[in-house]
């Protein structure tokens, strides 16, 4: 496969400190709990199979009131272990039924259903915990930020990546500016979730699936077991590919460290688009602006297979998944575990910065807390929105075919009429957001 090429320049950077990276954020909700801090919470889990199987362990520190799965079979096993919870193959009728008992719900559906359950649940006061990508579409993702904001609820993107320590340690790297100034940033991952096609066949639907709730707001297609359990991610209609799966752990890392938050354009990079199904590998482009004291920043996304090119640095040893900052002073190459900075020599004996980022309570215990008492969270609608929105319009640029001008505050490419389709879904009757 040939790889696209993209020069690394390194320009200037001015120091900013770990502390004030962390603070900026942290978002303070308000507080819907009635109980006291030592109280536990009453949570709904939407999704209990797969990644929603281990949200809902990581929930097991609260009370747990009620689950829902379009699986039976996931529903049983969940009940199994949480017996005086009420089930339901619906959440919608979840939330109605259940409305003044649930404090929070956590959110762990396929990528088209996010949306749908968190606005619903977030609109009748409920904290809310959802799985990456936040949403499906860009316009869903603003949407959740402005409700976060207007009912000043406790939020949390389900990238537990963020709670790391080696994450805490990169950021505190980049912002001490032991790189030197960062403008260019690459970021790949291996995966493939291209090439989904559309089933010609009719096939009947297991006794244990219901169907039309798994469907939800898309467009009503036939059941085929192509699309379950997870590869439903190859299809536009449910997801956006190994962008929508992968983009929003590793993004994290440098929107976290250079607090980066709109991009002015996005450019994308592959086969020809289909319309059907995601690509098996894709670049994108982004250009963020300056942000106060920091210098714009060009990054780049990488999947399938792709990786950047190193223009010679041919030592700086590149993962099947990860990040690289290319400062004035160097480079920094991280991936979920592990960080090393480049060139090796010019960094021997190298100390890190002090430690200024405090280590995490876990992801989901940070959530349960600032639903208890009004303290923060690190991936809050307010930041991981804006981060799945960047990720989302990877996917955009590549359908629409075309550079993106992007005016986030309008919620529009400028320059391109033709990406509006691919900015929100059209809802199926029945289905709102």
């Amino acid at each position: 496969m040939m790889r696209p090429k993209s020069r690394i320049n390194r320009r200037s950077f001015l120091h900013v400190s770990a502390a004030t990276g962390a603070a900026a954020l942290l978002c303070r909700p308000g507080v819907a709990f009635a109980g006291s801090p030592n109280e536990k919470l009453n949570v709904a889990c939407i999704g209990v199979g797969g990644r929603g199987a281990a949200n809902l362990a990581e929930s097991g520190i609260e009370n747990i009131v009620a689950l829902c799965d379009i699986d039976e079979n996931n529903l049983a096993a969940a009940a199994r272990n949480h017996p005086k919870a009420k089930t339901f193959f619906d959440f919608r009728k979840m939330l109605e039924t259940m409305d003044r008992r649930i404090d929070a719900v956590v959110v762990s559906t396929p990528d088209h259903t996010h949306a749908p359950a968190s606005a619903m649940a977030m609109r009748m006061g409920k904290h809310c915990f959802c799985e990456k990508p936040l949403t499906h579409s860009v316009s869903e993702a603003r949407t959740l930020i402005e409700l976060a904001r207007e009912k000043k609820l406790a939020t949390q993107m389900g990238t537990i990546i963020h709670a790391t320590d080696n994450y805490r340690r990169v950021v505190e790297l980049v912002q001490s500016g032991a790189i030197g100034a960062v403008s260019e940033v690459h970021v790949w991952c291996d995966k493939n979730w291209g090439g989904g096609t559309r089933p010609a066949r009719t096939v009947p639907v297991p006794k244990n699936i219901h169907w039309d709730e798994w469907i939800g707001p898309a467009r009503f297609r036939p059941y085929d077991p192509c699309y379950l359990p997870a590869n439903w991610r190859r299809h536009w209609e449910f997801g956006n590919g190994t962008l929508g799966d992968m983009a929003c752990h590793l993004m994290d890392l440098p929107y976290w460290a250079l607090k980066l938050r709109h991009p002015e354009t996005i450019a994308a990079e592959g086969p020809s688009p289909d319309a059907e199904g995601c690509p098996a590998a894709l670049t994108v482009h982004y250009e963020f602006p300056a942000r106060d004291a920091l210098p714009a920043v060009k990054l780049s996304w990488y999947d399938g297979g792709r990786r950047p090119d190193l223009a010679g640095d041919a030592k700086v040893p590149l993962g099947g998944m990860g990040v690289l900052f290319v400062g004035q002073q160097g480079m920094l190459v991280a991936d979920y575990g592990n960080w090393k900075l480049y060139p090796a020599d010019k960094f021997a004996g190298f100390q890190p910065p002090p430690q200024t980022i405090p280590a995490s309570v876990g992801h989901h215990r940070e959530f349960f807390n600032a639903c208890k008492t009004g303290s923060p969270t690190t991936c809050n609608f307010d930041y991981s929105g804006a981060l799945s929105e960047a990720v989302l319009l990877g996917a955009v640029a590549y359908r629409a075919g075309k550079k993106l001008h992007w005016d986030a505050k309008a919620l529009k490419a400028v320059n391109c009429p033709e990406a509006d389709k691919f900015l929100a879904a059209a809802y199926r009757q029945g289905w709102k957001l």
